[in-house]
């Protein structure tokens, strides 16, 4: 049976008490926290009282600056990857999902990687194309990804809405893309509906995209941990969320 994740920000405090009433109730089995930078020293009690299983995402290029394909950044990676170290060690969290880089060099999000030496670390395949200035990103094509896994102790974080992305960008079929990258046996998953013909990202509730759900859902291992990546429409509930698990139910 799939593990399905909530995806949160450190510092979505206003969503604690329903996040911990639907863990409960069982609708979802763990939270996925996105470790806003310099949010740790504020943050982290709030979600530590929580007695819920945790997944880490470190902050990437459009939400905070970490960029591994640039060596002039790594100064600065190597200090959002300790506050993401640091919240997966108090919340005993295995993984901590990091993006590989825009507009650099995969060789040298290697290097850092290899520097960082971290098993928890799950890289996570990117589009082809940033939404921001079309920039290329690392981690978009299987042979990235293969280098990095075949030089970097680090596991992988299969994110089906980039690469839907990146296998148009590259005009292959995006379903026979998505095998190719679940042959690489995930740790975890990402999930949204979207443009199912485009090339940039986007976050759509389930049913409000064009992505063939119900196929991609029969390509997925039955044990797949799935973290839904939806957009939230209120600080107030996560009623969107809700909704959208229901969907994805009906489709399994």
């Amino acid at each position: 049976m799939f593990r399905l994740g909530l995806k949160l920000w450190s510092t979505n405090e206003y969503y604690k008490a329903e996040a911990l009433r639907l863990f409960k109730k069982g609708v979802c089995d763990y939270i996925e926290l996105y470790a806003v930078p310099n949010s740790y020293l504020r943050y982290i009690n709030i979600w530590s009282k929580l007695e819920i299983p945790f997944v880490i995402h470190a902050p990437h290029f459009l939400g905070g600056g970490l960029n591994l394909a640039k060596k002039e950044c790594k100064r600065k990676n190597l200090k959002l990857i300790k506050e993401a170290q640091q919240f997966a060690d108090k919340l005993k969290a295995d993984k901590i999902i990091v993006h590989p880089g825009i507009d650099g060099d995969i060789k040298e999000t290697t290097r850092q990687l290899q520097f960082i030496n971290d098993s928890r670390i799950l890289i996570e395949n990117l589009p082809y194309y940033s939404i921001k200035n079309n920039l290329m990103c690392n981690g978009a094509t299987i042979e990235e990804l293969n280098w990095i896994f075949n030089n970097c102790p680090v596991g992988f974080c299969l994110d089906i809405g980039h690469a839907i992305y990146a296998a148009n960008a590259q005009k292959v079929n995006p379903l026979n893309y998505l095998k190719q990258l679940i042959q690489l046996k995930p740790n975890i998953y990402h999930l949204v509906d979207g443009n199912y013909s485009g090339v940039h990202d986007r976050h759509d509730h389930f049913g409000k995209g064009s992505f063939p759900l119900e196929d991609i859902i029969a390509l997925l291992p039955s044990d797949a941990m799935i973290t839904i990546e939806t957009k939230k429409d209120s600080p107030h509930n996560l009623n969107g969320f809700i909704e959208d698990i229901k969907l994805l139910k009906s489709y399994l």
